[in-house]
């Protein structure tokens, strides 16, 4: 295509994002499990906070995000002049691409990491270096193969997506001694507050001058709709990434639903709760219809089935009554339909649905 004005180079290589359907002609009793969102809907103290800044839309936000970051460091036990607030972790994830990679540059991501790690590299302009993974698991010794003169970020996914497998913290721990301080290493914890006993890689992030993490409001606290999510790292990093970010990116009701969100900790204690047992249900049972799932540490499952003919059959089986999952051929697996875990009913017309698409095979 001819371009009156030539963009960027790079930036008309990007493949437009589809996100996860959410209806289908002619049903109201749609079921979305494409986009791993909460069953439960938005946290209730966000909904209640909304109510009462609508008043103020007039009033332009903070600039500082103060309260916001001091929530988060509160809860989370980390020091809020440290914390970046984005329009979702996808912004922050923008900001230090854009801040620390340009021409020239590489950025190693892995084979089934996030989808949004290439067009960040092309946006950048820099080059992206693809590593594979060892049985839909990280291989850090793959990570620090690829790394040259050029490398400058490492883009990591852990817990990953749309595996839902995380990186042992072991091997976490060798990749980030191993790795020269002069490379970033980014650590995407969309799912940290699904997986026992993981800190998203706070700990790193922390004491390391090389480390970021970043985090979401979209997935546990139900906030997808109003994209809000942030970052952790060194101060020197948050200061160059603060640089680069819009003074008012997230409006008073981002601000105010985040805050009253993230202080809402048995909110988040009694999701995880039902996302537990709701995983654990949901794996068991895809495993005695004969599918292959790795015990997955997030709010989804990966079922892989036999080839790609089988697993569109099955995904067929399930919208016919009304059920969306996610095809991910695109991250490399053709064979592969990731579900989002419902509540106890949602899940229970999945396993349904599959039981029956199983016996009619």
């Amino acid at each position: 295509m001819t371009l009156p004005i030539p963009p960027q180079p790079g930036i008309m290589d990007i493949e437009l994002y589809q996100g996860g359907r959410s209806a289908i002609a002619g049903r109201t009793d749609v079921l979305k499990l494409s986009s791993n969102e909460n069953p439960l809907g938005p946290v209730p103290a966000a909904m209640q906070a909304v109510g009462q800044v609508v008043a103020d839309m007039h009033r332009y936000p903070s600039t500082d995000h103060a309260a916001l970051r001091t929530a988060i460091g509160e809860v989370w036990s980390l020091d809020p002049a440290r914390i970046i607030c984005g329009v979702g972790s996808d912004e922050v994830l923008q900001f230090v691409t854009q801040a620390f990679a340009g021409p020239g540059d590489e950025i190693i991501h892995t084979e089934h990491g996030f989808s949004l790690y290439p067009v960040l590299i092309k946006m950048a302009g820099a080059t992206g270096v693809c590593v594979p993974e060892a049985g839909r698991r990280v291989d850090v010794d793959a990570i620090l193969g690829a790394v040259t003169d050029a490398t400058r970020i490492v883009l990591l996914t852990n817990p990953g997506n749309p595996t839902g497998t995380r990186l042992p913290d072991a091997d976490l721990a060798r990749l980030v001694d191993a790795l020269p301080e002069r490379i970033l290493l980014v650590i995407d914890a969309a799912y940290t507050e699904y997986a026992a006993g993981y800190d998203g890689g706070a700990s790193f992030a922390a004491t390391r001058p090389n480390v970021l993490m970043t985090r979401t409001f979209s997935k546990i606290y139900g906030l997808g709709g109003l994209r809000i999510g942030w970052g952790y790292g060194p101060q020197w990093m948050i200061d160059v990434m603060t640089r680069i970010r819009q003074p008012f990116n997230l409006s008073t009701v981002q601000l105010a639903a985040a805050e009253a969100a993230v202080r809402d900790t048995a909110w988040v204690r009694d999701c995880v709760a039902l996302n537990d047992a709701q995983r654990a249900r949901l794996t068991g049972a895809l495993g005695q219809l004969g599918l292959a799932v790795d015990p997955s540490e997030t709010n989804f499952v990966l079922a892989r089935f036999a080839d790609a003919a089988e697993a569109k059959s099955a995904a067929d089986a399930l919208e016919a009554e009304g059920i969306l999952v996610r095809g991910v051929a695109g991250y490399g697996f053709p064979e592969g339909l990731r579900i989002t875990v419902g509540d106890a009913a949602q899940t229970g017309r999945v396993i349904e649905t599959l039981g029956k698409w199983r016996a009619a095979a």
